[in-house]
C-alpha cells in the first residue's frame, strides 16, 4: 500500500531548529484539521504502511529505529505505543520502559543503561520514558541530582547546558551510525491529565495505573513545563526531531505518532535487499530442487 511520503498535518509538530520554540505555542488539543472519524481510516493505513516499511527494514538489516516517548503522566505514552505499534512483528521490533534508575545503574553514567538497549540494525526500538529524564524530573528535583553520585565539583549551574551538549552528541553519533531517532512529547493539558486521573480513581479496570506520586506532580506542573520547553529547544535537531504531539485527543496523538515514523522510513528508502545474479541463480536451482520431490 503506497501513502504520500509527507503528511500535511505533520509540520506543524515537528521541530527540527529549538532555538525559536515555545510550548505555548502548541495547543494540547489540537487536531491538525483531521476528524476522528477520518482519523480512524488514516490510522489503520498509516500501521499497515508501518508493517510493510518495518518488514523492509528488518529484511535490508542496515538501518535501525529509536522511537523515544515522553510526557508526563497520563499523556497517553502506553496507549500511543500499544496501537500505532500493533502490526508491528515482535522480531524487529521491542520496547522498553525506564523507571528510577536502580543502585547498580546509578554506578554508571546517565546514558549507559540507555545504551545496553539501543535497537540493533533492522530493528526498532521503543524508548517509553528515556536518558531525557535527566533533563525533566531530574531538573525539577535537585535532590536527585545530588543521589546520582557525581563529583561534587561537576554539580554546577552548567550542568544542563552540559547535558543538553552531551545529549545531541550522543543522538549525532547515532544518526551517523545508521540509527533513525524520532522524539515524541505527548503534550497533554493540566485539564485533560485531571480527566484521565479522575478515570484511573473511578474506573476499576483502571486503578491499577493509579499512583500517588503522580498527584504530586501536579503541583510542579509549571516546573515541568519549563524543563520540556528548554529540553526541546535545546535537543531539537534535523537529524533527531522533536515532535510536539497534541495528546488531549488520543486518536490524533496516535495518528501523528504513525505518521512520522512512516514519514521516516520513507525518506531513508528502506527496501528489501537486491539479489545478485548468483543468489537467483541458487534460487532458481532450489526451486528445481523442491519440484522435483516426490509429494
Amino acid at each position: 500500500m503506497a501513502r504520500a511520503a509527507k503528511a500535511p498535518h505533520l509540520s506543524p509538530y515537528r521541530v527540527d531548529d529549538g532555538k525559536k520554540f515555545r510550548l505555548k505555542d502548541h495547543s494540547p488539543s489540537d487536531s491538525g484539521g483531521v476528524t476522528k472519524t477520518s482519523s480512524e481510516s488514516l490510522l489503520t493505513q498509516g500501521i499497515e504502511r508501518l508493517e510493510e516499511l518495518q518488514g523492509k527494514l528488518y529484511a535490508q538489516g542496515q538501518w535501525s529505529v529509536l522511537v523515544i516517548f515522553q510526557g508526563l503522566d497520563a499523556s497517553g505514552k502506553d496507549s500511543a505505543i500499544k496501537h500505532v505499534m500493533s502490526g508491528l512483528n515482535p522480531l524487529g521490533c521491542r520496547a522498553y520502559s525506564f523507571k528510577a534508575p536502580t543502585s547498580g545503574e546509578l554506578d554508571h553514567d546517565y546514558l549507559w543503561r540507555h545504551v545496553a538497549k539501543l535497537p540493533e540494525r533492522g530493528n526498532i526500538g521503543i524508548f517509553n520514558r528515556s536518558y531525557y529524564e535527566e533533563l525533566l524530573v531530574v531538573r525539577v528535583h535537585r535532590e536527585i541530582l545530588e543521589r546520582e553520585r557525581l563529583p561534587r565539583e561537576l554539580l554546577t549551574e552548567d550542568i544542563w547546558t552540559q547535558r543538553f551538549e552531551d545529549i545531541n552528541a550522543h543522538e549525532r553519533y547515532l544518526t551517523r551510525n545508521g540509527t533513525i531517532i524520532r522524539k515524541f512529547f505527548l503534550n497533554v493539558s493540566r485539564g485533560e491529565q485531571r480527566k484521565r486521573f479522575l478515570e484511573r480513581l473511578d474506573r476499576r479496570e483502571k486503578n491499577w495505573k493509579f499512583n500517588p506520586e503522580d498527584l504530586g506532580e501536579r503541583a510542579h506542573w509549571s516546573a515541568y513545563m519549563n524543563a520540556y520547553e528548554e529540553m526541546i529547544r535545546n535537543t531539537s535537531t534535523q537529524a533527531a526531531p522533536w515532535y510536539v504531539v497534541p495528546a488531549d485527543k488520543k486518536w490524533f496523538t496516535r495518528l501523528v505518532v504513525a505518521d512520522a515514523l512512516v514519514e521516516a522510513l520513507e525518506e531513508i528508502g528502506v527496501e528489501y535487499p537486491k539479489l545478485d545474479d548468483e543468489k537467483r541463480r541458487q534460487i532458481k536451482e532450489a526451486r528445481k530442487v523442491v519440484e522435483a520431490e516426490n509429494e
